[in-house]
């Protein structure tokens, strides 16, 4: 592929795009030891009608698409419990549930509704947790999904995702959509909608603005958006192709590239567009920037030893060493938040495929079994990677593990999808 080839390819979708609506997840495989767990409908306490199964499977579905649970079918228990006094808990350990999850939906003054949950120990027939929220209708299913997460940190000891966000871009009706929807694809939302094509959103580390390009202005321009005001700003207007950008840890600075001298090099801005400072000075196409989660160093794809390699350096610039050495065309770099795993895009036999590599020994992974998967992003825990791929001649979305064992996919009904990102871990 030679450079400017390799340019075009990581500035425009090839694609043709169809119509967007809410993401649906097929699940493919699972962990080695799935933890059963039964999850009864919450009571419903003069709530509004058939909200008590809403959220018992929302909590359900989110549980089972991690890969460790096996959710077990409770409509043929004789008791269905919705307090801990009810519980009976031979009934459960008869259909070999180790956990059990139950709760109740009740009307409070001002349209508000309090949602309770009871995390529980068949085995050992205690409390392992409980909760309240106090909530509007809308927030159901995102308490769903907070409760989900309290259920997977309780039983694995890891911080789970269920309720953070991911952002996706989608066409319909010859306009290109930012779009942002919940975890498991609903609710979308539209951020910024456009005839010209949308590329490259990343998430700030709160959460709360996206950086993208648009080539609305007939060349690509980066953007700031506030998901809290919707304003809009301007980071990057500069001569030549303006792309890729990349948040700091702190979300004070952004890498992004340039062709603002020459050919495509990584420059550095703050968050308000002043400051800008160039790190790479080479004759070749340095570009894909991503930062390491400490702040130290700046991951990003270069060609300068002949094909695209992914390289690192420091994130004040200077020389830069080569990181990947199995396989001949990689792309896409992407670190793991705990900062030990690097997710890229490797060719193999003319197939593009999510790889994982251990950025200390080196050891490589391949994960995703497509032909043509691009765009890798971590979720906050480290556990799963979202990217795009081509399902049926259409773009969609899929996930898989960080160990493989867990595929998912998502796909919009007659549309295509592209450009995924996880969102941050945010307080909601």
């Amino acid at each position: 592929m030679n450079k400017l080839r390799l340019l075009l390819s990581l500035l425009v979708f090839f694609l043709p795009f169809g119509a967007q609506a809410a993401l649906t997840i097929e699940i493919v495989g699972g962990a080695a030891q799935q933890i059963p767990i039964a999850v009864v409908p919450f009571a419903q306490q003069g709530a509004i009608a058939g909200q008590q199964d809403t959220i018992a499977n929302v909590i359900s579905a989110d549980l089972r698409r991690s890969g460790m649970f096996r959710v077990l079918e409770t409509r043929g228990v004789a008791s269905q419990p919705h307090e801990l006094n009810e519980v009976n808990y031979s009934d459960w350990s008869a259909i070999q549930a180790q956990a059990l999850t139950i709760g109740t939906i009740e009307n409070l003054p001002g349209n508000r509704l309090k949602v309770s949950f009871r995390l529980l120990d068949v085995y050992k027939q205690n409390q392992l947790v409980g909760m309240e929220y106090n909530i509007t209708p809308a927030q159901l299913r995102m308490t769903a999904h907070k409760i989900a997460d309290v259920i997977y940190q309780k039983l694995t000891g890891e911080q789970g995702v269920f309720a953070t966000r991911i952002s996706y871009v989608s066409k319909a009706n010859g306009r290109y959509s930012l779009q942002v929807a919940d975890s498991d694809g609903f609710n979308p939302q539209t951020v910024v909608s456009s005839v010209e094509p949308i590329i490259s959103p990343v998430w700030s580390p709160d959460g709360t603005r996206l950086a993208y390009v648009s080539f609305e202005k007939k060349k690509p321009i980066v953007y700031v958006q506030s998901l809290v005001s919707g304003q809009r700003t301007v980071l990057a207007n500069f001569k030549g192709n303006n792309s890729a950008p990349s948040w700091s840890p702190d979300g004070k600075r952004l890498a992004l590239v340039l062709t603002y001298a020459a050919n495509s090099q990584i420059y550095s801005i703050n968050a308000d567009g002043t400051g800008l400072q160039q790190l790479t000075r080479t004759t070749a196409i340095d570009t894909e920037p991503t930062w390491s989660p400490d702040g130290r160093y700046i991951y990003f794809t270069s060609d300068r030893g002949g094909s695209p390699q992914i390289y690192r350096m420091s994130t004040s610039g200077g020389d830069a060493s080569r990181v990947t050495f199995e396989g001949g065309y990689i792309v896409s770099p992407r670190i793991s938040p705990d900062g030990k795993s690097l997710a890229y895009i490797r060719r193999d036999e003319g197939k593009f495929r999510v790889a994982i590599q251990d950025i200390l020994s080196g050891q490589v992974q391949i994960l995703s079994d497509g032909a043509k998967d691009e765009a890798p992003s971590f979720a906050p825990n480290g556990r799963m990677i979202l990217h795009a791929t081509k399902i049926g001649g259409r773009g969609a979305l899929a996930a898989v593990s960080a160990d493989g064992k867990v595929k998912q996919r998502l796909s919009e009904a007659g549309g295509d999808v592209r450009e995924p990102a996880w969102g941050p871990f945010v307080n909601q």
